[in-house]
């Protein structure tokens, strides 16, 4: 077994350290409101109690945390009082992801997370160990986990291999010229039941798995005829470049893009600051006619300090967003090794890990109404027990490039074939403009609201909103799509953050029709189509908005049709599903 970085330990008592300290101060702080006999003055004597033993127990934490790589798992073993051990088969691996802070690259440690399917928190987090030991650990259980996917797939094609050779057979007629002998048939099966049951030696087992494999998504034979191979443990080193986000790329995306993230930054630092921020808020606002102070104003000057602060507020949220973007995707670099999508990112926290091919469940091209205006969009993959912008790692695979180039990778990835959008009914558009019409009268009764507590009159300025119902519902209604295809079903929708999204049928989980009181009076419906890929709070299912209830029903009807169709295609055939060389 194997132990962390000797620096965890000194990670580990600081951590339980400084946690541990006010143990004992609440204790004190609380027997000095029971009784007399304890003194709240003794509260900071107590503290470097529970600092020492907070300390006592991160060492032993530390020397507790055991790990191990072995043939089919990868064993954790952790806990001082209470003990956990878990082994985590290669198998349900799904992602090994390596990231590195500023300090911890300083040091040359990494946090190593082992992430498995049907979830978005890690099994088991190495923290931390060096550089070389985080690289061998990810290329090692990448290595073991092509090597299973690979047995798998061989077994099921051995599988598939018998049964037809069965049904082949069964359908041949007989020859009446052979004769069967029944002693040498006994002797031949008594034979190849002993070489199978013979237990394996070290030595063919080694062979067996050095031994010539196929390279998956290669895709067809060699020029000789026969398939390609090569050994599973050479593929890692054998990494393919496919994508790398250029300066001019990383910079559009950054001020193109918004991240939501930047919101509860800002938020947080107004807080920490709030006394100070105000000030520099009523100092840049003093220009415009602003109060000199909150203390003294008249309505007028109060309002030209709400308007300011609202521009500043936004404009400092945008640069943080910028920032926050251009840390988090730059020198990004996505690859191919075997049947993985590999990816590397971070200015100051680095991260590296991967994407299981097999495991994608949907291929999403995004854009919002600046990236459209220069022709840029981003390109997504949802990957089982993963969604976009998670915590787990990018799944972005493309983050921003030209919209052909966009559009021609989704189509090379996936094997989508060219969409045809089929739009909603115009009564959709009708829904939508009461419903926003419904959002400005709500405006407008806040406003006069607050008019009438507040010296600001004027309440009915409010109103100019009504001005935006239609274009809305317009936009809305027209950036609304989906096209039924022979192996995909495409879905359009959004347009603040418009996304398509290709799902091919064998990876739909359900398919359910919903109708809420305003639909079934207009006789439409919306179409929710279900994976199995997690999702985030700002990413919704894919979801066919709005349509006449009879094309609901037909669509839902076609798509489990064609996919009892796809997955009997893809039990008759090895394929993973998707084109790794997507570029």
């Amino acid at each position: 077994m194997n132990r962390l970085h000797p620096l965890s330990a000194a990670s580990f008592a600081l951590q339980y350290g400084f946690l541990w300290l006010w143990i004992p101060i609440v204790l004190v702080i609380g027997l000095a409101s029971l009784t007399d006999v304890v003194s709240p003055s003794r509260a900071p004597f107590a503290a470097p109690i529970g600092f020492l033993a907070g300390v006592a127990y991160g060492v032993a934490y530390y020397y507790r945390f055991e790990y191990e790589v072995t043939e089919t798992t990868v064993d954790v073993a952790s806990g001082v009082v209470a003990r956990r051990s878990r082994e985590i088969p290669y198998r349900r691996i799904q992602n090994v992801d390596v990231r590195q802070g500023v300090v911890q690259r300083l040091l040359g440690l990494a946090i190593v997370s082992i992430e498995t399917a049907g979830g978005g928190d890690s099994e088991a987090t190495l923290n931390f160990v060096s550089e070389a030991e985080a690289e061998r650990l990810q290329r090692e259980i990448r290595r073991r986990t092509a090597a299973v996917k690979d047995r798998r797939r061989r077994r099921e094609s051995d599988e598939r291999d018998q049964r037809d050779a069965s049904a082949t057979a069964a359908d041949r007629p007989a020859d009446p010229d052979a004769v069967d002998d029944p002693d040498t048939d006994s002797d031949r099966d008594a034979a190849f039941d002993a070489e199978s049951d013979r237990p394996e030696s070290a030595a063919e087992e080694q062979e067996r798995r050095d031994s010539d494999r196929p390279v998956s998504g290669t895709g067809g034979a060699a020029a000789a005829g026969t398939d390609r191979t090569e050994p599973v443990d050479r593929i890692e080193h054998r990494r393919k470049r496919l994508f790398d986000l250029e300066s001019r790329e990383l910079l559009l995306y950054s001020f193109t893009s918004f991240r939501p993230a930047a919101v509860a930054a800002v938020t947080f630092v107004f807080f920490l600051a709030t006394d100070t921020i105000i000030d520099l808020l009523v100092a840049a606002a003093q220009p415009f006619g602003g109060p000199r102070d909150l203390a003294t104003g008249d309505p007028g000057s109060y309002g030209i300090f709400t308007v300011v602060s609202a521009i500043n507020g936004i404009l400092a949220t945008y640069l943080v967003s910028v920032a926050y973007t251009f840390a988090t995707y730059y020198d990004f670099q996505l690859g191919r090794a075997g049947d993985d999508f590999v990816y590397e990112r971070g200015l100051l926290q680095r991260y590296s890990g991967s994407i299981p091919v097999e495991k994608v469940q949907s291929v999403t091209i995004t854009d919002n109404p600046v990236q459209r205006l220069i022709d840029y969009a981003g390109l997504w993959v949802e990957t089982a027990g993963y969604g976009p912008d998670s915590d787990s790692g990018s799944q972005s695979a493309v983050p921003l490039a030209e919209r052909g180039r966009v559009h021609r990778f989704t189509e090379n990835l996936t094997g989508v074939e060219t969409p045809v959008f089929r739009r909603p009914p115009t009564l959709a558009r009708r829904r939508y403009l009461v419903r926003f019409s419904l959002v400005a009268l709500v405006v407008v009764a806040i406003a006069f609201a607050v008019a009438q507590a507040t010296p600001l009159d004027r309440w009915y300025l409010a109103a100019i909103v009504f001005a935006a119902v239609p274009p809305a519902a317009h936009l809305r209604y027209v950036h609304l799509g989906y096209y039924v295809g022979e192996d995909h079903l495409v879905i359009r929708r959004g347009f603040w953050r418009r996304r398509t999204t290709v799902i091919p049928y064998y990876r739909i989980q359900t398919v359910s029709t919903r109708r809420s009181i305003f639909q079934r009076r207009l006789g439409l419906a919306s179409l929710v189509v279900d994976t199995a890929s997690s999702r985030t709070f700002f990413w919704s299912t894919p979801t066919i908005y709005d349509v006449d209830l009879a094309d609901a029903r037909d669509v839902q009807d076609t798509g489990r049709k064609r996919l009892q169709t796809a997955l009997r295609e893809r039990a008759r055939e090895d394929e993973i599903g998707l084109e790794v060389d997507f570029t």
